[in-house]
């Protein structure tokens, strides 16, 4: 497949491509429900909480956008799936066992579906940090930060990585939400001297994650030492022979891992490359469905389920993520969020269960016959042996230990309030 030219993008937001434009959320990959909103904005009283999960319409699959290794993934035998508005490999094997391969080995995804906008231009920095919630002109050349695109009340048009070169930023954003960005994004320039290209049709993007990946990655790589790229850093290097290309070590397992981006064309390559050399470590292709597993485990939110056009970041826990420095007053959406976060109602927290049925996005939470909060996501965890989800609560019942309801359409199932994440590699 030939490498594609860049996307720049159109005065009216809207990137040249053939693929069609991308959609919002309309899968979840651990249940292929649709994905919905939070609580609408209003007094927390009655904790009102979201509509219920909504099919995604059927779509003819050659409608669908694909990735540069889309045909690798059909030889493979992988169950395609919608995502974003790209058929996607949920799983090759069991999405139990390829979990268990991450936490133990090592997997390799597909992350062509994500987004990759690069800023260039005097005012590049300056308008990043205008539609970015982090501090971009603090953060230092080659780190990453995470962040998000806020509308004007706070809520997130997305969640985004940054990354700061010395001449550029580049954002990565989710492939449900990239044409909604670039709208966004666009509503915005005006008055700065920034150019913004649109590099997804150009560059693939794959990741390694698990605790064999740096010793995998290193067997192709050359002209960079993995050992010292740090986390939430990026560089460049030349990998099985392609190169030099960008590497980042961030990930969205809970698991020390890598991100490739290098030409369309040339992912397959690398991808098979990759395969080669970690095949006696029990490296092997990845799906959708495990990667959603792992990062409910590691507690990473997912837009559509944790933060949404109704949900916050602040009350779901990445104030980490968002500078309410005085020096950002003027990033869209500071003076709501630093509301929220003065006088926040609810609480992202985790839940778990010895009950046999797995909590679903939309399931109400009781304490007696009062509503006290909603699930945003669910799985069965392998590395917990029992189901859990993610949640908000009001702030009455979400201290840890606090015991609640999930509601399976009038059947009860108990749970407990515990802290996020349910896995951590560095804290045991």
């Amino acid at each position: 497949m030939a490498a594609h030219s860049p996307r720049p993008v159109t005065g009216n937001g809207q990137a040249h491509s053939s693929a069609p434009a991308l959609g919002t959320l309309e899968r979840n990959p651990a249940n292929m429900t649709g994905s919905i909103g939070g609580p609408r904005a209003g007094s927390m009283a009655a904790l009102e909480r979201p509509p219920g999960p909504r099919p995604s319409p059927p779509k003819n699959v050659t409608d669908l956008a694909r990735t540069s290794l889309h045909a690798v993934h059909v030889a493979a035998g992988a169950k395609m799936v919608e995502f974003g508005g790209f058929d996607m490999p949920l799983q090759y094997g069991p999405i139990l066992d390829e979990v268990r391969r991450v936490r133990s080995s090592a997997g390799l995804f597909d992350l062509g579906h994500m987004g990759r906008l690069e800023f260039t231009g005097p005012d590049a920095v300056r308008f990043c940090d205008r539609i970015a919630t982090c501090f971009v002109a603090k953060i230092p050349v080659g780190a990453i930060r995470y962040g998000l695109v806020c509308r004007e009340n706070g809520h997130p048009v997305d969640d985004v990585l940054v990354y700061r070169g010395a001449s550029d930023v580049w954002m990565v954003v989710n492939a449900s939400n990239t044409a909604r960005v670039l709208d966004w994004i666009e509503e915005q320039r005006g008055g700065y001297d920034v150019e913004l290209v649109d590099r997804t049709d150009e560059l693939g993007m794959l990741a390694i994650q698990g605790p064999k990946s740096e010793a995998i990655l290193a067997r192709i790589a050359s002209g960079i030492d993995l050992s010292k790229l740090g986390y939430y850093r990026f560089d460049e290097g030349t990998f099985a022979g392609v190169g030099p290309i960008k590497v980042s070590r961030t990930g969205y397992t809970g698991e020390d891992g890598f991100e490739l981006y290098a030409p369309a064309d040339r992912m397959p390559h690398l991808w098979n490359a990759l395969l080669e050399v970690g095949a006696a470590d029990g490296l092997a292709p990845t799906g959708l469905g495990s990667r959603d597993t792992l990062r409910l485990e590691a507690g990473m939110p997912l837009y559509g389920h944790e933060i949404s056009d109704e949900l916050d970041p602040i009350q779901a826990g990445l104030s980490f993520g968002v500078s309410l420095k005085p020096e950002k007053s003027g990033t869209i959406g500071y003076d709501a969020l630093k509301a929220i976060a003065a006088a926040p109602e609810r609480k992202l927290m985790g839940l778990e269960t010895d009950g046999p049925r797995v909590p679903r996005q939309g399931a109400v939470l009781l304490v007696g016959d009062q509503e006290v909060g909603f699930v945003c996501s669910g799985t069965m965890s392998p590395t917990l042996g029992k189901p859990i989800a993610s949640a908000y609560l009001d702030l009455a019942h979400a201290a840890v230990g606090t015991k609640v309801d999930v509601d399976f359409k009038g059947k009860r199932q108990s749970c407990v309030v515990r802290d996020m994440p349910f896995f951590s590699r560095t804290r045991g």
